[in-house]
């Protein structure tokens, strides 16, 4: 396994063959419009990782834009709302199209409340993620070399994850949901960004 790490952009001829890429962001904090986007993670899942501390003075990241917008290309977060509202506001685009293995884990696996990365990869994949750069100052002028390993094993498992959630949501028969609801999640983003972050539109009340 190789983690490349890049300043500004992804490279033009970094996953230019995939069709599928999964995604993770860190940021210095979970409040949309207060909290810059920093670093952007990516991998294939053929075991290697890109890792894109970006400029926050310009967000010019022309090749990163590109894939993030490739109709070709499936993108793949756990917990992809809040990713896809951070690159709209910071990059100004809207992703498409998304899979987020976190709906579906909530639509497939019923029988728990834990659906957070860390819990899912350790049922399902048996590896034990670990958190401790979760909440580090990824805005630092230059990133650890924890900082960028634990950026990478976020990207890294979400493949294998996806694989293992369809075949539960197939067999749970909620695999057509799983698909509604991945193709409105970029709309849910924008909805958060536009105020509604914290409204049900669909609720009686």
């Amino acid at each position: 396994m190789t983690t490349y790490v890049h300043e500004g952009d992804l490279p033009a001829d970094a996953l230019a063959s995939a069709t599928a890429v999964a995604i993770d962001s860190e940021t210095m904090g979970l409040r949309l419009g207060r909290d810059p986007l920093c670093v952007v993670q990516l991998s294939d899942g053929g075991g290697d990782a890109h890792v894109v501390k970006l400029n926050r003075e310009t967000y010019d990241a022309p090749n990163l834009k590109r894939l993030l917008t490739d109709p070709a290309v499936v993108k793949i977060f756990h917990f992809g709302r809040f990713d896809i509202a951070m690159f709209w506001l910071h990059l100004g685009v809207v992703t498409a199209p998304v899979y987020c293995t976190k709906i579906a884990s909530k639509l497939a696996r019923t029988y728990t409340d834990r659906h957070g990365l860390k819990d899912v990869t350790r049922e399902l994949l048996s590896v034990d993620l670990s958190k401790a750069q979760q909440s580090s100052d990824w805005g630092a002028a230059k990133l650890s070399d924890d900082q960028i390993a634990y950026a990478a094993s976020d990207v890294l498992h979400l493949h294998a994850l996806r694989e293992r959630l369809d075949a539960m949501l197939v067999r749970e028969r909620r695999d057509h949901l799983a698909r509604a609801c991945f193709e409105f999640l970029p709309h849910r983003a924008l909805l958060d960004v536009a105020g509604w972050e914290d409204a049900d539109i669909f609720a009686h009340t």
